[in-house]
C-alpha cells in the first residue's frame, strides 16, 4: 500500500538526487553516441569499438555513484520502507515531462534493488509496472530534434529527394558517386515495389539519426503508400580511398530483423526520445519485442526491464514447467528452459570437472562480459544477466530442482513459494547444431556445415577464438544462421599461439598415444580439430571442400597478424546478392566467402 501522505522531507531530496544520477548517465550516453558520427567520418574503427564497449559500462558506473552518494547524504540503508514508497511517488512526479521516463524508472529500480532485500522487489517500492506513459511524449513535449523526418517526393522528384535524404545527415565526407548510388536505390525501390499507384499520402519517413555499428552507418526508414508501409535501410560504407558509398538497399521486415539481430553488437544512434525511436522501429518490425529493440539501440538495461515484464506476463498465462534443456549437458553451465518460452536460462555450476581445472566462476563471468562488450559480428548470442530472480517453485520439474541443488547450490535459495536464483544468464533459444545435424536432410546438413565454417571464420576475423568448437556449442536460428553461444573457453585470437604439431623425432614418439611435445596454456593446434569435428563422413566431405583451411595453423596465424597490424574486420549483415553492382571489395568477399 502506498502512503496516504508525503510526510518525510528527505523523500523529495532522495528522489531528486536519483533523477540527477540518471540525467548524468543519459547525458554521457548521448555524448559518446553522438561522437560516433565523427569516428565514422575519421574511419576510427578501433575508437568506435572502444566507445561501444565503454558505453556498456556507463550505466553500472552511474548506479554505483548514485548508491554511494545517497548513502553518504541520507544513510539510505537504514531508511524505513514507507520512506522508500514516498521517494517513488516524488520520483513519479519529477518524471511527468521527462523525455526518457521509462529509462529513468529502470535507473530507479537499479539503485533501489542494490539497497532493498529481494523480498521487496514489488510495485510498492520499485517500478515493476511503468508509471509514466511514453505515448505521444514527443508531441506533448517537443524534442529539440524530431525523431524522424518526412519527405514527400513525386515521380519527378524521387531521385532528388533521395539525394536530399542522404545529404541531410551532413556527413563531413564526399561520396564516391552519390548519383550512381541513388540510381541503385531507385532501381531497388522499383524492383521491390514493382509497378504501383502513387497514393495521395506517398511519403518517405526516415529516422533523424544514422545508426552506427562496426564500420557502417545505416539510414533507417520506411516508404508509406496508401495502407502499405515498406521498411528499408541503406548501409553507407567507406571505400579504400576514404570516400563514401551506399552499398545496398535492404527492404522488408526480414531484412531489418537480420540487421537488428540479437547476435550483432548494439547500434550507436542519437535519441532524445528513445520511446519514439523504438515505436518507429516497432512499426517496421512488429515481430520484434520492444525489449530487443531497446537492446539493439544500446539501452540494454531498459531492455532487461521490459524482458522481465514480458516474462512475468508469460508466466501468468502459461502452466508448463521448467525442465533441464534438451541436448548434451555442459560441464560449466547448467541450462534449463520452459518449453513454451523461446529463451534458455543458464547458471554457472559450483564445481567443474578436471578438464576445466583452470575455470572459475569469475573467469566465466569475465567471458560473458567480453562477449557483451565485443562486436558480435552476427555470430554470438547476446545474453541478459540477472541477479536475485524469484521464480514460482511449483513451475519447476522436481528433477530440475534436484539438479539445481546438486550443481548450483550456492545460487539457489528457497523462500516460501519462491525459488530464488541469485545469478542467471538468459539467452535466445536455438536448436543445438549437433541435434540439428542428426535430424537434417542431406541438403540441410551441407548448408549447416558450410554455415558453421562461415561462423568460425567470422569469429576469427573479429579477433575471437571460440575455444571449444564442438557442434553442441553452436545453435541454428529460425533463419538458418549459425550462432555461437558457449563462452567459457572463449579467448581473443591475438592472445592465442597457433602451432603445427611437431614431427615425431623417433618411432616411440610416433607411436605414442599421449602428447609428447610441450604445450603452453594458450597453444592451439588447428590440425587436431578434425577428429573431434569430422567423425561423420558426410560432414567431413563438406567441411574439407569448403573450410579445410580451418585445420591449418597458417590460416589462424595470418588473421592474428592482420589484427595485430590494426585491421578491423568488415561486417555485412546482408547477403552478397543485396549489393549494388559497383564492385565487390576483397573485404566483402572475405566476409561473405564469395
Amino acid at each position: 500500500m502506498f502512503p496516504q501522505k508525503l510526510t518525510d522531507a528527505r523523500a523529495f531530496e532522495i528522489a531528486n538526487t536519483l533523477l540527477g544520477g540518471f540525467n548524468k548517465h543519459y547525458r554521457l550516453f548521448r555524448a559518446t553516441t553522438a561522437e560516433a558520427k565523427q569516428r565514422f567520418e575519421r574511419a576510427d574503427w578501433q575508437g568506435q569499438q572502444r566507445a561501444q564497449a565503454q558505453r556498456i559500462e556507463f550505466y553500472d558506473q552511474r548506479v554505483d555513484e548514485a548508491v554511494a552518494l545517497l548513502e553518504e547524504r541520507f544513510q539510505i540503508g537504514s531508511l524505513a520502507l514507507d520512506v522508500w514508497q514516498q521517494v517513488k511517488l516524488h520520483y513519479i512526479g519529477l518524471l511527468t515531462d521527462h523525455h526518457q521516463p521509462e529509462l529513468a524508472e529502470t535507473f530507479f529500480n537499479s539503485v533501489c534493488t542494490r539497497v532493498l532485500h529481494h523480498s521487496y522487489f514489488r510495485n510498492d517500492f520499485i517500478f515493476v509496472r511503468p508509471a509514466i506513459s511514453t505515448e505521444y511524449l514527443e508531441n506533448n513535449e517537443p524534442a529539440a530534434k524530431p525523431t524522424f523526418r518526412c519527405y514527400y517526393p513525386t515521380r519527378d522528384t524521387m531521385r532528388e529527394t533521395l539525394v536530399r535524404i542522404v545529404n541531410n545527415f551532413q556527413l563531413d565526407l564526399d561520396f564516391e558517386d552519390l548519383g550512381r548510388d541513388v540510381d541503385g536505390v531507385l532501381s531497388a525501390v522499383h524492383q521491390e515495389l514493382g509497378l504501383f499507384r502513387w497514393r495521395a499520402n506517398f511519403q518517405i519517413q526516415v529516422l533523424s539519426s544514422l545508426f552506427y555499428r562496426n564500420k557502417g552507418a545505416y539510414v533507417v526508414g520506411k516508404i508509406v503508400n496508401g495502407f502499405s508501409e515498406t521498411p528499408f535501410a541503406l548501409p553507407i560504407l567507406h571505400n579504400e580511398g576514404g570516400l563514401l558509398y551506399i552499398d545496398a538497399a535492404l527492404f522488408g521486415e526480414d531484412d531489418l530483423l537480420t540487421l537488428f539481430s540479437f547476435a550483432h553488437a548494439y547500434f550507436m544512434v542519437d535519441m532524445e526520445v528513445p520511446s519514439a525511436c523504438v515505436a518507429f522501429l516497432r512499426s517496421m518490425m512488429p515481430r520484434k519485442p520492444r525489449a530487443e529493440l531497446y537492446n539493439a539501440i544500446g539501452l540494454q538495461k531498459h531492455g532487461k526491464s521490459l524482458f522481465y515484464r514480458d516474462f512475468l506476463q508469460h508466466l501468468r498465462h502459461s502452466s508448463d514447467k521448467f525442465r533441464t534443456a534438451p541436448g548434451i549437458k555442459g560441464l560449466v553451465m547448467l541450462v534449463f528452459d520452459l518449453p513454451s518460452y523461446p529463451f534458455v536460462f543458464k547458471l554457472i555450476k559450483d564445481n567443474f570437472p578436471p578438464q576445466k581445472e583452470h575455470t572459475t566462476r569469475a573467469s566465466v563471468q569475465g567471458k560473458y562480459l567480453l562477449v557483451k562488450q565485443h562486436d558480435r559480428v552476427g555470430r554470438m548470442a547476446d545474453t541478459l544477466e540477472f541477479s536475485n530472480v524469484a521464480f514460482p517453485r511449483w513451475r519447476f520439474d522436481e528433477a530440475l530442482i534436484k539438479e539445481l541443488k546438486l550443481n548450483c547450490a550456492s545460487l539457489v535459495e528457497e523462500q516460501g513459494d519462491d525459488l530464488i536464483l541469485k545469478h542467471v544468464y538468459i539467452e535466445r533459444r536455438m536448436v543445438p547444431l549437433n541435434i540439428y545435424l542428426q535430424e537434417a536432410t542431406p541438403a540441410q546438413l551441407e548448408q549447416a556445415v558450410i554455415e558453421y565454417g562461415h561462423a568460425i571464420k567470422d569469429l576469427v576475423a573479429a579477433n575471437i577464438f571460440p575455444g571449444d568448437m564442438l557442434w553442441k556449442n553452436f545453435g541454428v536460428t529460425r533463419r538458418g544462421k549459425i550462432v555461437f553461444y558457449d563462452y567459457d573457453e572463449i579467448e581473443y585470437l591475438t592472445d592465442c599461439n597457433f602451432r603445427t604439431v611437431p614431427a615425431p623425432r623417433n618411432e616411440e614418439e610416433e607411436m605414442s598415444g599421449e602428447v609428447w611435445y610441450r604445450v603452453g596454456p594458450r597453444d592451439v593446434f588447428p590440425e587436431t580439430f578434425g577428429p573431434f569435428l569430422l567423425g561423420h563422413p558426410g560432414v567431413r566431405e563438406v567441411f574439407m571442400k569448403h573450410h579445410a583451411e580451418l585445420l591449418d595453423a597458417a590460416y589462424w596465424q595470418g588473421h592474428k597478424a592482420r589484427i595485430q597490424a590494426g585491421h578491423v574486420h568488415d561486417v555485412f549483415p546482408y547477403e552478397a546478392h543485396k549489393r549494388f553492382p559497383r564492385f565487390i571489395s576483397n573485404a566483402f568477399k572475405e566476409s561473405h566467402h564469395v
